[in-house]
């Protein structure tokens, strides 16, 4: 009989790791697994953790206690491993807005000692639509043009995995939408992601799975069906449906594309009684 073929290792890996900064106890036991070319939402509210464990992901902070791998690298153990692996992108853009976005392109290129810098600038400004503005300063670009950007940054090198730390924080909602759909192409070109956010919708419209953090700890993770299923049915009526804000803003903008909702349904949706 032949064995059955070894599942491949998560591309994240988090047992037991707790973080105090003195006597505040910020992570407390954290468990949690990102599988290779998915995306993973970690929500929580502010102070939860989320950051410092981004952090120590990253090799910028060390655990108290636990263990981290990043593409089967120990975090404690094999941080130059660790840095070549995973690539952090922050709640704000980290462009320098004096240079155009192909000399920032180029200048992460040179410090990862990249052969050819030029060219992998250029690519990748095709890969992220950013080519007609390549040579214009960042400073002139729109939140959305920075933030993808910021994310093209980031994936100089290829790292199979990284990790978007409230991306769409200050964004309007049209390039929200342009980070959305930068997104969902990284993990359909096999780049695992790691996005910690508040905005429960984005997690909703983003992840393959969801990890809640609350008081350091993760209280549950699974897909949005099985979250759902963790509360009893509720009573329903039919109510008709009305536009949301954002519908409204992004059609009288002339938005090119659908609204940033849940897949179209029924005209009318089940509320709670």
């Amino acid at each position: 009989m032949t064995a059955a073929p070894a599942l491949a290792p998560a591309a994240l890996r988090v047992r037991g790791v707790t973080k105090s900064f003195g006597d505040l106890a910020v992570l407390r036991g954290v468990d949690l697994e990102v599988a290779r070319g998915s995306i993973l939402a970690l929500l929580g509210s502010n102070g939860a953790g989320k950051t410092t464990l981004v952090r120590i992901l990253a090799t910028l902070l060390a655990a108290d206690a636990g263990t981290a791998e990043v593409d089967g690298h120990d975090v404690a153990a094999e941080a130059p491993q660790v840095r070549e692996s995973l690539s952090l992108t922050g709640q704000f853009a980290a462009v320098d807005e004096v240079l155009t976005g192909r000399e920032n392109l180029i200048l992460v290129a040179r410090l990862r000692h990249l052969p050819r810098p030029a060219a992998v600038a250029d690519a990748m400004l095709e890969r992220f639509a950013l080519t007609a503005a390549g040579r214009r300063r960042a400073g002139t670009y729109s939140g959305g043009m920075r933030r993808r950007l910021d994310i093209a940054m980031s994936l100089v090198g290829d790292p199979p995995v990284i990790v978007l730390d409230e991306p769409t924080t200050g964004l309007d909602p049209q390039s929200r939408l342009e980070v959305w759909r930068t997104i969902r192409e990284l993990a359909t070109g096999g780049t695992t992601v790691l996005l910690t956010t508040q905005h429960l919708d984005e997690a909703e419209q983003l992840a393959d799975r969801i990890a809640i953090l609350h008081e350091g700890r993760i209280v549950h993770t699974g897909t949005l069906a099985e979250l759902r299923a963790l509360l009893p049915a509720a009573p329903v009526e039919m109510v008709q449906k009305q536009p949301s804000l954002e519908d409204v803003f992004l059609a009288l903008i002339g938005h090119d594309g659908p609204p940033a909702t849940a897949p179209s349904g029924p005209t009318a949706q089940e509320t709670a009684s």
